[in-house]
């Protein structure tokens, strides 16, 4: 089974809104993003809609043809999003309303009847649900405790310690992920996927089910373009 990459179209939503008007427009980038062969396309809307906006999940819903990813805090302003929207997977993640990016899982445990009764609202819907996590295999256990259909491992840890020894960074990851896979669990992995670390992370771990790559892919296209730099992302998935 072949690992799908899944854009995140954050960073074109931040340059847009940094200047108002539709420019860059998120909707035809995701469809080229699709059309230069992404399996999928992720967004994470945050109350302050500093870059996606919810009306901008409305109106990509109906033009995609790949997989739809949404993620974010499962307050309910954005469990109402979802459910209206039906996109095939959900990502749970517990970002605070002034974090500039997600930096952290969930305490599965800790959260373990919140996570249970959300993920049950999203499953009874049809919709795939995720859970953020840490390498980390207890938090993968409640996550499948919690009703989840995936973990999404927060692969920034990783991508720190790449440089310096990436055999030792990779460890926690092989770890939590062959635990994922022992209890039935589908595999995302996501944040500081990058042209420099992505082909190792498959190398070691080759049942992931997905990556999600937003800032790194958009940083790279500034230089590649988007079609180039989607096609050399997938490469990384075919090592």
């Amino acid at each position: 089974m072949s690992t799908k990459l899944s854009v995140n179209i954050n960073k074109v939503a931040t340059i847009r809104n940094a200047r108002g008007g539709n420019n860059p427009d998120v909707l035809r980038v995701a469809q080229d993003c699709e059309r230069f062969g992404a399996q999928g396309i992720t967004v994470h809307p945050r109350p302050d809609q500093r870059h996606i906006r919810y009306q901008d999940v409305r109106d990509l819903k109906p033009l995609l043809t790949t997989e739809f990813n949404i993620e974010g805090n499962p307050i309910s302003e954005f469990i109402a999003l979802v459910l209206e929207n039906r996109p095939t997977q959900v990502t749970l993640v517990p970002d605070g309303h002034d974090q500039i990016t997600s930096n952290h899982g969930w305490d599965t445990r800790t959260h373990l009847n919140f996570l249970t009764d959300v993920t049950s609202r999203f499953r009874e819907a049809g919709i795939r649900v995720s859970i953020f996590v840490d390498a980390d295999e207890e938090m993968v256990d409640y996550a499948q405790r919690a009703g989840a259909d995936r973990v999404e491992l927060y692969t920034e840890p990783y991508a720190a310690a790449y440089a310096a020894d990436r055999a030792a960074a990779i460890a926690p990851f092989i770890r939590a992920a062959e635990a994922a896979r022992a209890l039935g669990l589908g595999l995302n992995a996501g944040h500081d996927l990058s042209l420099e670390n992505l082909a190792y992370f498959h190398e070691q771990i080759p049942w992931t089910d997905e990556v999600s790559i937003g800032h790194a892919l958009i940083c790279d296209a500034l230089y590649l373009g988007l079609e180039e730099t989607i096609h050399r992302y997938l490469a990384c998935l075919k090592s």
